[in-house]
C-alpha cells in the first residue's frame, strides 16, 4: 500500500501505545508512512523515528496544536516540524501548563461533587507526573475515575463528568490562536493543518481557516462522513491547499478502539512531498 495515516497518537500524550508500538502497527497495516501527532508534546517522536527505520516505513514528524477561536476549540495538526527546534519545544511548555491547570480544575471541581480522586491518582493513571514533557489530558482523568471505582468506563466519565457542559468540565485557560498555531509551526519548518474539521459543528469555520493562511484540511477522519470527507476535499482543492487524512488512533480500551484502527483513514503518501515542500516555501 503507498498510503499514510497521518494522525495517531501515543503515550506521549493520550494514546495507549508507545511511539515504537504505533510504527510497526502501521507497517504491519501495511502502510508507507505514519505520522505522530501527539497533543502539544513531540515526546514520541525520536523514538517513532528510529522505529521507522527499524520497520521500513516512514515516521512523519508531527504534532496537534491546541488552540481557541472566538470560543471554540479548534486542534492544528504540524507536519514535518523540527522536533528538536529550541523556540517550538519551549512553546510547547506553555501549552502543556495550559493543560495542567485545566486539569488541576476538573479536580476541584470533582472533589466538589464528592468524589475523592487526587492530582497524584490522575498520574499514577497517565503513568508520568505533571509538567514532563509528555502531556496530560481528560482521558487520563478518566481512567483515573475508572480505577477508584466513580466511573464503568472511560466513556461514561466522559458522558458523566467530562465532556462538555457535564458537572466536572472546566473550560481551558486562554489558548493561542489558529493563526498562531500556524506561526508557530511554520517557524518551526511544518506545514499547518485544520485537524478534523467536521468536529466544529461549523463548517464555515474550515473556509475561515483557509483564508487565514491554513496549508490544508484533514479531510478524511475517523469522525468524518463519507458526505463531510468529500466536502472537505473539495474545499481545500478550490483553495488550492492540501487534503491530508488519518485515523486519529489512540489505542483500544475494553476492545473499543478510540477514535479508529490505524490506517482506516489514510491518503496517498504522495501527499507527503507537498507537505514536505512547505518547508522550502
Amino acid at each position: 500500500m503507498n498510503r499514510a495515516d497521518l494522525h495517531t497518537h501515543t503515550t506521549a500524550s493520550d494514546g495507549l501505545h508507545r511511539p515504537s508500538e504505533v510504527v510497526r502497527m502501521a507497517a504491519e497495516a501495511g502502510l508507507a508512512a505514519v505520522a505522530i501527532t501527539d497533543h502539544d508534546t513531540v515526546a514520541g517522536i525520536a523514538e517513532a523515528v528510529d522505529a521507522g527505520r527499524r520497520f521500513g516505513i516512514e515516521a512523519v514528524p508531527g504534532v496537534e496544536l491546541s488552540t481557541s477561536l472566538d470560543g471554540q476549540d479548534i486542534h492544528i495538526l504540524g507536519y514535518y516540524i523540527d522536533f528538536r527546534d529550541s523556540l517550538l519545544l519551549s512553546r510547547l511548555v506553555s501549552q502543556r501548563k495550559a493543560r495542567d491547570s485545566r486539569n488541576e480544575g476538573i479536580v476541584a471541581r470533582l472533589n466538589e461533587l464528592g468524589i475523592g480522586l487526587t492530582m497524584e491518582q490522575v498520574a499514577e493513571a497517565a503513568g508520568r507526573k505533571p509538567g514532563v514533557e509528555e502531556t496530560i489530558g481528560r482521558p487520563h482523568i478518566a481512567e483515573a475515575l475508572v480505577r477508584i471505582g466513580a466511573a464503568g468506563s472511560v466513556q461514561e466519565a466522559f458522558d458523566r463528568y467530562l465532556a462538555k457542559g457535564r458537572a466536572a468540565y472546566v473550560d481551558p485557560p486562554p489558548r493561542i490562536s489558529p493563526l498562531q498555531a500556524f506561526e508557530w509551526i511554520r517557524e518551526a519548518g511544518g506545514a499547518a493543518i485544520v485537524a478534523h474539521p467536521g468536529l466544529y459543528g461549523d463548517e464555515r469555520l474550515a473556509v475561515r481557516l483557509l483564508e487565514s493562511g491554513a496549508d490544508g484540511l484533514e479531510a478524511y477522519h475517523s469522525d468524518h462522513t463519507d458526505e463531510q470527507a468529500e466536502r472537505f476535499r473539495r474545499l481545500a482543492e478550490r483553495y488550492g491547499k492540501m487534503v491530508t487524512g488519518g485515523s486519529d488512533f489512540h489505542g483500544a480500551r475494553k476492545g473499543k478502539v478510540y477514535h479508529g484502527q490505524i490506517g482506516n483513514r489514510s491518503v496517498e503518501a504522495g501527499v507527503l512531498e507537498r507537505l514536505r515542500s512547505v518547508r522550502g516555501s
